[in-house]
C-alpha cells in the first residue's frame, strides 16, 4: 500500500483526494461488494456511478459485444445510437423531446449553460451556495462546496437553499414555521435576481440539484423549487435540472428527481449513472432551444452518443427495468428511513432521517439534536464514517460542515445487504456514544 501511494504521488500528484485515514486498495467489484487486494469484502454504501451495481454482466456483456463490433462517433449514422436516444427520451416529460449526449455531467451542465445564455441573452447565474456540478472553468466560476481558484463569477448570485430539518434553521431544527422559511427563501431569490438585473447581467439560468445532495440533503419547503423556477422563468431565464445524483429513479419516487418537486425544468443534464461507470452524459431539452441553439453552434462530441456508450446506457435502462430496481429503491427506502428514525431515538446526536430512497443520512451533532445548542459535530461524523469503514461498509459525509452522514448504495442493494449496512452503522453510532 505503501509502495502504490508513493507511486500514485509520484506520478498523479498529492492533491487528488482519497477515502479514508487509511485508502483503500480495490481489485474486483461485483453488485454491491467490493474485494480489497487482501481478499477482504466490503459493502458499498456510498457510489452512485455503478448505478446498476459493480461489473453488472449485461453492461459489461454489451459494452464488449459493440466494442467487438462497432466504435463510431455521432458523425456516423447508427441505429444503436438512435435506439438508445428514443428509449431514455420515452423516459421524460413530453416537453423535454431532443437529447444531445455528451460524455460527462461536467459536460453537460457547461453545454446547459451555454444553451441558457445564449437563449436569454444574459449571462446571470443562480447557484446554491454550497453545490458543485462540475470541473470546466464555467462550472468553476459557480462552484461553491468546493475549494476553486477561479472563485465566484461577478455573474453569480448564490442562494441558501433552506433545510426544514437542519442545523441552519435558526434555533433548533425544524423550529420554524415552514411558511416562514419559504417565504423567507423566497424573498431571497426575488433579492438574487433584483441584484442580476440591477448589475447587467440579467438572470440566464439557475441550476440546481433536486436532492440538493452536496448541501447536506434538505428538507425544502413544500413549493419553494416551483417558486424558485418561476420566478427564473419570468425574469427570461431558464430553469437547468442537474439529475446526476437524483436521476434514473434514485429517489424511488420518480424516475427523475425534479418530478418530486412538481415542475419540468427547461434543461435536464445526465452523467455517471447513465452507463454504470462507461463515461457518458447528456442534456434533454425541447426541440425550439434545440433549433435556437443548432444553426449557430456546430456543437459535436467524439466520445458522446458513440455505439458503445448507447450500449452501455440501453443495458442500464433494460436492468433498471428487469430488476425492478426503481420500485426496490422505493420499497427499501421505506424500511432505510424507519430505521433511521428509531437509531435516531437510541442517539438522539443523530438527527432526523434526511434525503430519499436510496440515497440517505442523518446529521451528526455535538449533543441531541433537539436542544437550543446543538451543532454539527464534522469530527464526531468523520469517526462514524471510520468506524464503518474498519467494520467493511463504506459511506461518507456531506453537508457545509461535513456533518451529515452520506449513504447511497448502488440499486442493486438488496433487503439483507441493507440490513447489514443498518446494522453497522447502529454498531458504529453505539461505539461514539
Amino acid at each position: 500500500m505503501t509502495d502504490l501511494l508513493t507511486r500514485r504521488f509520484d506520478t498523479l500528484g498529492p492533491y487528488s483526494p482519497l477515502f479514508y485515514d487509511r485508502p483503500l486498495e480495490f481489485v474486483r467489484a461485483e453488485g454491491v461488494w467490493l474485494t480489497d487486494a487482501h481478499g477482504d469484502r466490503y459493502l458499498d454504501g456510498y457510489n452512485n456511478v455503478p448505478h446498476v451495481g459493480h461489473a453488472h454482466p449485461r453492461v459489461v456483456a454489451a459494452i464488449a459485444e459493440q466494442a467487438a463490433t462497432l466504435n463510431i462517433h455521432t458523425r456516423y449514422l447508427n441505429d444503436r445510437v438512435v435506439d438508445y436516444a428514443e428509449r431514455l427520451l420515452a423516459t421524460f416529460d413530453d416537453a423535454l423531446d431532443r437529447i444531445v449526449f455528451t460524455n460527462s455531467g461536467s459536460e453537460s451542465n457547461d453545454l446547459a449553460f451555454r444553451i441558457a445564455t445564449q437563449h436569454s441573452g444574459a449571462s446571470g447565474i443562480l447557484i446554491s451556495d454550497f453545490s458543485y456540478h462540475g470541473h470546466t472553468q464555467a462550472l468553476a466560476r459557480v462552484t461553491t462546496g468546493l475549494r476553486a481558484h477561479e472563485g465566484l463569477g461577478p455573474h453569480v448570485r448564490t442562494l441558501r437553499i433552506p433545510d426544514l430539518d437542519g442545523a441552519d434553521v435558526d434555533g433548533p431544527a425544524g423550529a420554524q414555521p415552514e411558511d416562514a422559511v419559504l417565504d423567507a427563501a423566497l424573498r431571497e431569490v426575488d433579492e438574487a435576481i433584483a441584484s442580476l438585473q440591477a448589475a447587467g447581467f440579467g438572470v440566464a439560468a439557475v441550476l440546481f440539484d433536486s436532492l440538493f445532495s452536496t448541501e447536506g440533503l434538505n428538507r425544502v419547503p413544500e413549493g419553494y423549487v416551483r417558486g424558485l423556477a418561476e420566478r427564473v422563468r419570468r425574469a427570461g431565464g431558464l430553469v437547468i435540472a442537474d439529475e446526476v445524483q437524483s436521476g434514473f429513479g434514485r429517489t424511488g419516487r420518480s424516475f427523475w428527481g425534479h418530478r418530486n418537486h412538481g415542475i419540468v425544468p427547461d434543461l435536464m443534464t445526465m452523467g455517471k449513472p447513465m452507463g454504470n461507470g462507461h463515461p457518458l452524459g447528456g442534456v434533454a431539452l425541447p426541440a425550439a432551444l434545440l433549433d435556437e441553439f443548432g444553426p449557430r453552434n456546430m456543437y459535436f462530441n467524439t466520445f458522446g452518443g458513440n455505439p458503445v456508450s448507447a450500449a452501455a446506457g440501453l443495458a442500464v435502462l433494460d436492468v433498471l427495468a428487469d430488476e425492478r430496481l426503481v420500485e426496490r429503491a422505493q420499497e427499501n427506502g421505506r424500511a432505510i428511513r424507519a430505521a433511521l428514525a428509531q437509531l435516531g431515538a437510541e442517539h438522539p446526536w443523530i438527527g432526523v432521517p434526511k434525503g430519499d430512497g436510496l440515497f440517505f443520512g442523518v446529521e451528526v451533532y455535538d449533543r441531541p439534536a433537539a436542544d437550543a445548542g446543538a451543532r454539527p459535530d464534522p469530527a464526531r461524523t468523520k469517526a462514524v464514517v471510520e468506524a464503518m469503514r474498519d467494520r467493511r461498509v463504506l459511506v461518507s459525509r456531506i453537508g457545509r460542515h461535513d456533518s451529515v452522514l452520506k449513504m447511497r448504495p448502488p440499486l442493486a442493494i438488496e433487503a439483507p445487504e441493507v440490513d447489514l449496512v443498518l446494522a453497522t452503522l447502529a454498531d458504529a453510532l453505539a461505539h461514539s456514544d
